[in-house]
């Protein structure tokens, strides 16, 4: 995710490594480079010039600190104009009402179908929302199945007609029968539509004027760039949608789009997809993607998603038996398992501060972990519990048990002593005390950030 974008920002800070000071022309070699990274990234030209405007106005008017170099001050800067650009701090989605409804509005093929399905999981599972997903694309019969099939994967109720074709009486009766049926948030997917076809946005301007939405989403491909924002433009001209959603941010995503749309259309993005999972789903937040764009992570975000997996009772279990010398094949799975579910391994390491950059050129495939599982699913409950049991002959079996070679289980009992070695150390507070301080000996990052 914005991978290039991040490169072109680091080269551009590169111009004032070594400086002492910040100055009109080392500034202005810098936010040149910024500049043509923002219109690489397809950001709109109006919004890059504004941004490296304020960014200059800002730097030759600040003292640069003993503390600070002039380098380090530029990117504090550029992360504050970046937070702001994108709307500054998170927007919630409003679902109160009786029922909350969310009318879904985007281009054909954008992903609504899918993000409602995402939506729906999200307030059901995070806010113990009672859902009911409505299906009002009557021109694709396929996005009807499609929404049915997500509602059967959630256990969420799917209302739909197929024999009326008229957006707007299927929206009203799914309306009633959730009031009737007690549902307090209703989310209709409605048809992708062109927006230069007249009559399909007056369709959806009469299915917002006949439900009245508490929430209309503009649902966006995030890989379309400034296409994105332009299209933004003329849905929000018509229909007036109070937020954006990015889809496919977790695709080779420039940043056009993320950069650009508030500053264009003046309405917050509100939540991000990466992916094609139902809970591949996250809040927007600014400050949070600006980190990323600079290379600094995401460990707010990385917390976040752990805290989701790992049971706190389980977690305190799992801590006494590792400072008893008791952690065995059992744990090593459970554990990755439960990371798994925290998404794609490579995007979880990019939100790890400096990893980003590191894991570039690095394929790592989703599943990674099927060679680990296979060669610890061979082994019996006994060598699971005893590692110490596997000598050179078992090693051969569980190789050709899990269809692999002797060289990789031999890599996965290295692995475990490793990751058993290490969990034994951080379970000792002593241990993490001393870690924290060799880590903050080691340079500790911008200075305000």
């Amino acid at each position: 995710m914005f991978e290039n974008l991040t490169d072109k920002f680091e080269r551009a800070f590169k111009v004032l490594k070594g400086q002492g000071q910040i100055t009109e022309i080392n500034v202005a070699e810098t936010l040149k480079e910024v500049r043509r990274a923002l219109l690489d990234a397809d950001v709109n030209f109006k919004t890059a010039k504004d941004f490296t405007t304020i960014v200059k106005e800002k730097a030759l008017g600040r003292n640069v600190l003993t503390a600070v170099s002039p380098g380090q001050l530029m990117i504090k800067i550029c992360h504050e104009e970046l937070v702001e650009l994108m709307g500054g701090n998170e927007s919630e989605i409003d679902v109160k009402g009786n029922p909350g409804i969310v009318l879904m509005s985007g281009l054909q093929g954008s992903g609504k179908t899918t993000f409602s399905g995402k939506l729906a999981n999200y307030l059901k599972t995070k806010k113990g929302k009672n859902v009911l997903l409505v299906a009002c694309d009557v021109y694709r019969p396929a996005a009807i199945d499609q929404l049915h099939v997500l509602g059967e994967q959630l256990n969420i109720e799917v209302f739909s007609n197929k024999e009326e074709k008229d957006p707007v009486k299927i929206a009203q009766a799914a309306v009633q029968h959730a009031k009737s049926k007690g549902f307090n948030v209703v989310i209709v997917d409605t048809a992708g539509r062109l927006a230069i076809d007249e009559q399909m946005m007056n369709e959806i301007a009469r299915v917002k004027e006949a439900i009245q939405p508490t929430e209309t989403l503009f649902v966006v491909d995030s890989m379309t760039g400034q296409d994105a924002v332009l299209t933004a433009k003329a849905f929000n001209e018509k229909i007036n949608f109070d937020g954006v959603v990015l889809t496919k941010l977790d695709g080779d995503t420039r940043g056009g789009a993320a950069l650009s749309i508030k500053a264009v259309v003046e309405k917050p993005i509100k939540f991000v997809g990466t992916g094609e999972k139902m809970d591949a789903l996250d809040v927007f937040y600014p400050k949070r993607m600006a980190d990323r764009i600079l290379g600094m992570g995401d460990v707010v975000s990385l917390v976040e998603r752990a805290q989701e997996q790992f049971n706190e009772e389980e977690a305190r279990k799992l801590q006494k038996r590792i400072q008893k010398d008791q952690f065995d094949f059992n744990d090593f799975l459970g554990q990755l398992q439960q990371i798994k579910k925290m998404g794609n391994v490579k995007d979880l390491m990019g939100m790890i501060p400096g990893m980003g950059k590191a894991m570039k050129d690095v394929d790592i495939q989703d599943d990674a972990f099927k060679h680990i599982e296979a060669i610890i699913l061979s082994m019996t409950p006994k060598e699971r519990s005893n590692p110490a049991l596997i000598n050179g002959q078992r090693k051969n079996r569980l190789a050709k048990g899990s269809g692999t070679n002797i060289q990789e289980v031999n890599k996965l009992m290295k692995q475990f002593e490793d990751t058993k070695k290490m969990m034994k150390m951080m379970s000792n507070p002593k241990n993490m005390m001393s870690m924290m301080k060799q880590m903050k000996g080691m340079g500790g990052g911008i200075p305000g950030m």
